[in-house]
């Protein structure tokens, strides 16, 4: 969705967290299993870190096992994930606490775009500063457990962990999981601060968005695939918000239904909107580019795909195929996954603190030669004042005829 970049676990799915009274022993056993695993399951863990550092950082930790608990002990696992360097080996602590809060990025900050319904007059806030701490100084703060290489990467990191007690804690932004201090600027333009309390999976929430997500092209759906036609722009927008099938609407009849509406409509223009995709199956969009290359749309200015900083995974091997072999644009920002990766997902649980961990089971060279991200071709930049007026900025630099 554009630059709207929501935090990966909604309101109410926050993972049961386990009894946090953990002892110096059932860190150690933690640190142990992980240090002999990981080696062993990762396709090569030792690609970006040396075997004797992996150790040696795991070794720090434990030296300090008597002054952690969980959330100390989770954030420091965090940071050692960072050294790591790769984008698809992660580790998954039990949040047992979160803060109803979500924040959405912009070039003039960090903004709520969704909250309970008992603070909605904070919809569309900057967040200027959490417990005195000035914005910028807690992203640098997360820098320490986010890799920070490719700044898309880093950015929906950031979201992700940023309304987790346990990791603003471990990072000594606030002291305890229950509460926290935050000061906005508000539509109005004043400056307040509110003591935002945590909850849990058993509270009652009820979320609510800014309204402008109505007027949104980019969210006039909320299913893994569909398409709309714009007889005013003569355009089709195909929104891929998952690699994923749909069992009520599969994927070769989604096709199907998709390229009649081409030779019904005629369009002028195609659109690919892959900027809310983090991945799933790359091949079940691979039959839908073969029969694309075909299309009178395979064509300069007239095919277009958007790309952002949450296309990931198996949705940037998708944009990278579509770029290689098609004569599509590409538009947005950059991704947050590289173009060659580790990846192949597969995970297993630390055996005192259940933490999960996932690592990389395979090597994907999706374009030889090629380094970092995927850059597009156009790059766009997303502002609040453009949301709020319910304008998207890439969908309005295609309509113009760029």
């Amino acid at each position: 969705m554009r630059n709207i970049f929501f935090l990966l676990l909604t309101f109410l799915s926050i993972k049961s967290a386990i009894a946090q009274e953990l002892s110096a022993d059932d860190f150690k056993q933690d640190l142990k299993f992980l240090k002999d695993s990981l080696p062993n399951k990762h396709k090569n863990l030792f690609a970006k870190i040396s075997k004797e550092d992996f150790t040696k950082k795991i070794d720090e930790i434990e030296m300090r096992s008597n002054s952690l608990d969980y959330d100390i002990f989770s954030t420091e696992l965090l940071k050692l994930i960072v050294a790591i360097e790769d984008e698809h080996t992660r580790i998954w602590p039990s949040y047992k606490y979160i803060f109803p809060i979500k924040l959405s990025s912009f070039k003039e900050g960090l903004f709520v775009t969704q909250v309970d319904s008992s603070l909605s007059k904070l919809l569309l806030a900057q967040l200027i500063a959490m417990n005195n701490y000035p914005i910028h100084e807690v992203v640098n703060k997360f820098r320490a457990v986010v890799q920070s290489e490719n700044k898309s990467f880093f950015d929906i990191g950031f979201l992700q962990l940023l309304n987790k007690p346990t990791v603003l804690k471990g990072l000594g932004i606030t002291n305890n999981t229950q509460e926290i201090n935050l000061t906005f600027k508000t539509v109005n333009g004043n400056t307040e601060t509110i003591i935002l309390k945590s909850i849990t999976a058993n509270d009652p929430l009820n979320p609510v968005k800014p309204p402008q997500f109505g007027s949104l092209l980019a969210y006039k759906q909320n299913r893994n695939y569909w398409f709309d036609y714009n007889k005013e722009n003569e355009t089709i927008y195909f929104k891929y918000a998952k690699c994923q099938e749909d069992p009520s609407y599969p994927f070769d009849k989604f096709s199907a239904d998709f390229f009649n509406e081409i030779q019904a409509k005629n369009p002028k223009k195609i659109i690919i909107d892959l900027r809310d995709n983090s991945g799933g199956n790359s091949g079940i969009l691979t039959p839908f580019i073969t029969k694309l290359q075909s299309s009178y749309l395979n064509k300069k200015g007239k095919l277009f795909v958007l790309i952002g900083k949450s296309t990931f995974s198996s949705a940037l091997m998708n944009a990278v195929k579509l770029k290689r072999s098609t004569q599509a644009k590409l538009i947005g920002q950059t991704t947050s996954g590289n173009i060659n990766h580790y990846g192949e997902v597969r995970g297993f649980d630390l055996p005192k603190t259940k933490i999960s961990v996932t690592y990389s089971t395979k090597y994907w060279e999706n374009w030889k030669g090629k380094n970092g991200p995927l850059v597009p071709d156009h790059d766009i930049t997303y502002s609040i004042e453009n949301f709020k007026n319910g304008i998207d900025e890439a969908l309005e630099y295609i309509y113009k005829g760029k």
